[in-house]
């Protein structure tokens, strides 16, 4: 099926991705800086497969990616590598515009160098993957599409739109075969415990105070990862070149609910006197918390027959699970630079 350059792929919906298109029988090289959430962990499983490679490489290294892309004859480029964590961004922008813009442009070189070093090929793609985000905060109705203006509202989802900005200039000004997904709060096996989802599970585990920004009633639309990643496959595969897909769970929740849920699951488990709703606590919330979120996924079902299999009761029972049974991969995080103690919640 041809050779995909993913980057990112150490990280959590990189890593997920990874797993699934070696299941269909793509070939992988898989690039990531391994920054904070890069975890070889995450790639346990795969290690020894023999259609995936793992370079440990900046994405901003323009020379040593052009070199990987012809050393193995890629055919597409599937870029997850970014810094993705709004209030890191809001403490720290500097590192998401050098990953998101800066590291996004070089890849753009890299692949568009290639590209016309190769001839042109017209199987040729480079396939971006972005947020919902960009598009900023909705009211109480409607959903985001592939036409909503963009709005960013935090470093982080600015730093998202200024790359796809420029992936979409390098389509129409240098004819650079590109496709854009956008996609919907994440969950599931592999994510770095900063996340409101992971946060939660491990926090109830620990009988620890469960911290809800504001009044938990941010919305969000919940997409379990295993469904985005099979979505980005059918987007490379058969997606329109220089069009944008919508990815969405259809699984709109507020944080609150989602909290609840994960406490009710964290009962059934593992039981005890106290219901894990007694450990949640509001906390002051964070600057520009964005209320509301939801995709409309017409176009990608439309087009392409695309539909999330798993709804949020599914994917989060089959997430809690995973984190209760792969306490290594926790402990291994938690003994890191990051342990539990000096995470605080955080929703998106």
């Amino acid at each position: 099926m041809g050779c995909m350059l993913v980057t990112g792929g150490a990280g959590f919906i990189g890593s997920n991705f990874v797993h699934v298109a070696l299941a269909q029988g793509h070939r992988v090289i898989n690039v990531d800086k391994l920054t904070y959430a890069g975890n070889r962990d995450n790639l346990t499983a795969v290690a020894q497969h023999p259609e995936h490679r793992f370079v440990h490489m900046d994405i901003c290294d323009q020379a040593s990616i052009l070199q990987l892309m012809e050393d193995e004859q890629v055919h597409a480029v599937v870029h997850f590598a970014a810094e993705s964590h709004v209030d890191r961004s809001i403490d720290g922008p500097a590192a998401f515009v050098e990953t998101n813009i800066v590291g996004t442009f070089q890849l753009l070189e890299a692949a568009l160098k290639y590209f016309k070093a190769q001839g042109q090929p017209e199987s040729f793609r480079f396939l971006h993957v972005s947020t919902d985000e960009v598009y900023g905060s909705l009211g109480s109705t409607g959903a985001f599409m592939e036409t909503t203006p963009y709005a960013p509202n935090s470093p982080y989802s600015a730093s998202k739109a200024a790359s796809d900005h420029l992936v979409r200039a390098y389509h129409h000004t240098y004819g650079l075969p590109v496709v854009t997904t956008n996609c919907s709060n994440n969950y599931g096996p592999f994510q770095f415990p900063e996340k409101l989802i992971p946060v939660v599970i491990l926090k109830a585990l620990n009988r620890q105070p469960i911290p809800v920004y504001g009044d938990g009633a941010n919305v969000r639309d919940w997409l379990y990862v295993t469904d985005h990643c099979e979505a980005i496959l059918q987007v490379l595969s058969r997606g329109r070149l220089g069009e944008t897909y919508n990815i969405g769970g259809e699984s709109e929740l507020t944080n609150l609910d989602v909290v609840k849920t994960i406490c009710g699951l964290m009962d059934q488990r593992q039981g005890g006197e106290t219901k894990h709703e007694a450990l949640i606590t509001f906390v002051k919330d964070r600057p520009g918390h964005d209320r509301r979120y939801a995709m409309d996924i017409t176009k990608i079902k439309n087009e392409l027959g695309w539909v999330p299999r798993e709804s949020f009761q599914s994917g989060i029972a089959k997430t809690v699970d995973w984190y209760l049974k792969n306490s290594y991969w926790i402990d291994r995080i938690l003994t890191g630079n990051y342990r539990l103690d000096r995470l605080g919640l955080i929703q998106d």
